[in-house]
């Protein structure tokens, strides 16, 4: 029986292995790209969370004529109109809802760390030191941005867009190439 030299094709269960892998090299190169222009790619995203937000607001404002009460037709209406305000704070200035955001995004991330860092004790059993690293990173992420502040307004958006995709990208590399999955 003849043998061929050549290495066995990496196939997963629903897809060949290249397409994952060129799926990784998209989200590696945006990641770069991202990296590269951080304050451009923070207004985009606040721009672009303000059309989420418009969509949320409006649903709003539309369940509101289906409360079945005064008080909850009110409260419904009043909620859309803030979500419709929100969002077009940020479709139409960007960069100025850039700072509200980060400082947000800043004491959420702290705030996230602190919790994080109490709970490892308690989980500590449990990879505990893994949820402590995880809370030391965000403690310290969060105070990096709120020093900064507000001059991290104009980059922390951008890089936390850049570093998600470039970590999604590489899983997606190595997704391709384990040929021990089953299903993506």
């Amino acid at each position: 029986m003849a043998t061929s030299a050549t290495a066995p094709r990496v196939e997963t269960s629903d897809g060949p292995a290249w397409a994952y892998a060129l799926l990784g090299i998209v989200f590696v190169i945006a990641g770069i790209y991202v990296l590269g222009n951080l304050v451009a790619a923070s207004i985009i995203t606040a721009w672009l969370l303000g059309f989420v937000v418009l969509v949320a607001g409006a649903a709003e404002v539309i369940h509101a004529f289906y409360a079945k009460s005064w008080g909850g037709f009110a409260y419904s209406l009043l909620i859309g109109a803030l979500y419709l305000i929100a969002g077009c704070v940020l479709v139409f200035n960007p960069l100025g809802a850039l700072l509200p955001l980060t400082l947000a995004f800043g004491v959420l991330v702290l705030g996230s760390g602190i919790v994080r860092i109490v709970m490892a004790f308690r989980y500590w059993a449990h990879a505990g030191w893994m949820l402590l690293i995880s809370g030391l990173i965000g403690v310290g992420a969060g105070v990096i941005i709120l020093s900064g502040w507000p001059v991290t307004g104009l980059w922390v958006l951008g890089l936390v867009v850049g570093i998600d995709l470039l970590s999604y990208g590489f899983w997606w590399i190595a997704y391709a190439f384990t040929g021990r999955h089953a299903h993506a």
